[in-house]
């Protein structure tokens, strides 16, 4: 309950300090300057809209430009909050004159121009995809050595289409592995762009088999609608349940930490041989330490992104034991991906988009 109390009011109360400071700054007649202020007020509040009225009613290009603009802009509203904190800092030690930012084009265009350089990176970074290799040895015998790709958060659907999809899935069939692994949200908060652009068939390009566990934005869209589609893609989905991939290597995926009903680790794992590899996919990582508690070798993980853009990534970093990147806890190996994908706005900053190339051996 907090959480959606601070959800409504932050931007409530950044959107008022924002347009205190537009009203000072634009050097505009009160009309054009209420205007500009209510459209971008507007485009926050489509984030909002788009969640409580829905997006299917629309026609797929008019969502799409409806899914980006709300998205996108809480981001560009918590960037320009902090350049207009850094002003009144500077204000306040005499740094920067107030003529400066009081009805001036000059200040209008270098802050427009500042937010559109952060904007234009941050698009750029997240599409460049990042190839993150690692390293997995194990003390329990192998047939052979084994390639695996892993990625989470793919977040498929009004922003991320099948044109983009085809882009990753090159990316994993040029690295010629034995199986991938996604570690939950491969659809964002619909099915319906998958199912009218048949998202599928790009899966069923893959070149090898694709084991995947639910995430919470599965459920969002349907966990039924989710589950169909992944039939469809051709995607072996573990719902709180094991398999043997490969001789030697088990697979348990876990259901979404979104179901309270989900069964413990403890108990997928009871029936398991523990001479052999065992990996675990679990979309959210809390709770690590019941992995390393059931004698799991590695989990994969996937959720925080990171949180996408900087200075979130400093909250991610304290909200979770490992919120990115490679962690361990005694014999257990774990990663936590910031996802292929991307939740809302395109834009990377002090994050990065990628997709882990792990050799076992």
């Amino acid at each position: 309950m907090m959480w959606m109390i601070l959800f409504m009011v932050l931007p409530l109360i950044g959107l008022l300090y924002v347009g205190w400071h537009l009203w000072t700054l634009l050097p505009l007649d009160g009309w054009w300057k209420a205007a500009i202020i209510a459209l971008g007020v507007m485009c926050v509040g489509m984030l909002f809209l788009n969640f409580t009225l829905g997006l299917e009613r629309w026609p797929l290009p008019v969502a799409r430009v409806l899914y980006d603009v709300g998205t996108s802009s809480p981001f560009v509203l918590l960037y320009a909050v902090m350049l207009f904190l850094l002003i009144d800092v500077a204000r306040l030690a005499h740094i920067l004159p107030r003529e400066w930012v009081t009805a001036n084009w000059y200040g209008t265009a270098a802050l427009l121009g500042v937010l559109f350089m952060v904007f234009l990176f941050g698009n750029i970074h997240y599409r460049n995809k990042v190839r993150v290799p690692l390293t997995l040895k194990s003390e329990k015998p192998l047939q052979r050595e084994y390639t695996i790709v892993m990625a989470s958060d793919l977040h498929l659907g009004y922003h991320n289409p099948r044109k983009e999809l085809a882009r990753w899935v090159d990316l994993i069939n040029a690295e010629n592995p034995d199986f991938v692994l996604i570690a939950g949200d491969i659809i964002d908060i619909s099915a319906r762009p998958l199912v009218e652009e048949d998202a599928a068939a790009e899966f069923r390009r893959l070149k090898a088999p694709v084991y995947a566990c639910l995430g919470n934005h599965e459920y969002y869209s349907g966990s039924q609608r989710a589950r169909n589609f992944f039939k469809e893609a051709g995607i072996r989905l573990l719902i709180d349940e094991a398999g043997e991939i490969a001789d030697g290597i088990v697979l348990v995926g876990r259901d979404d930490r979104t179901n309270m009903r989900r069964k413990p680790l403890e108990h997928l794992i009871k029936g398991v041989d523990k001479n052999k590899y065992i990996i675990v996919l679990d979309h959210q990582p809390y709770d690590l330490d019941r992995a390393e508690r059931a004698g799991v070798d590695f989990q994969l993980s996937g959720h925080t992104h990171r949180g996408q853009v900087w200075p979130i990534s400093w909250v991610t970093d304290r909200m979770y034991e490992c919120s990115w990147g490679e962690w361990q806890r005694g014999t257990t190996r774990y990663y936590v991906s910031s996802g292929i994908g991307i939740w809302g706005g395109k834009f990377r900053i002090g994050t990065q988009s990628e997709y882990v190339v792990a050799t076992l051996r």
